[in-house]
């Protein structure tokens, strides 16, 4: 079970929560950084921050499906974009919230950084969700 919270007495966040708690015995799954990479290891939309965030959360996704979870189990992620541009934060920041992290929502950090670890890489998200017993339902 996820409990999502947000704080009444902090300033409202757009589309993430201030926390998100898990029950003790709950099997999370703790993902490396998701990179706009494809399966053949090139980079996907060289300088185009947006269309690397659609393909990071599109790797985020196999990532999650391959320990048997997905976006709406995520309870918190580090979004990660070279650039000090807040309209640039904020365009990488649209794509998340439209991806379904933001159905929790999850709680989360955007960070605007010098460099990633690809050349020409300018998004990343590292996460961590839990991973759903078949037989619980979704909260």
């Amino acid at each position: 079970m996820i409990q999502r919270v947000t704080v009444p007495s902090l300033f409202p966040p757009p589309a993430y929560a201030h926390a998100s708690v898990v029950e003790a015995g709950t099997r999370l799954a703790f993902l490396a950084g998701s990179v706009p990479l494809d399966a053949d290891g090139k980079l996907v939309g060289e300088g185009d921050p947006v269309r690397q965030a659609e393909r990071v959360v599109a790797n985020l996704e196999e990532q999650l499906r391959a320990v048997g979870s997905d976006l709406r189990h995520v309870v918190v992620t580090d979004v990660y974009v070279v650039s000090s541009e807040p309209a640039v934060l904020s365009a990488v920041w649209n794509v998340v919230e439209a991806s379904g992290l933001s159905t929790g929502p999850h709680s989360s950090t955007l960070i605007g950084v010098a460099c990633l670890g690809y050349p020409g890489q300018l998004v990343e998200i590292t996460a961590t969700a839990v991973v759903p017993d078949a037989t619980a339902a979704v909260s």
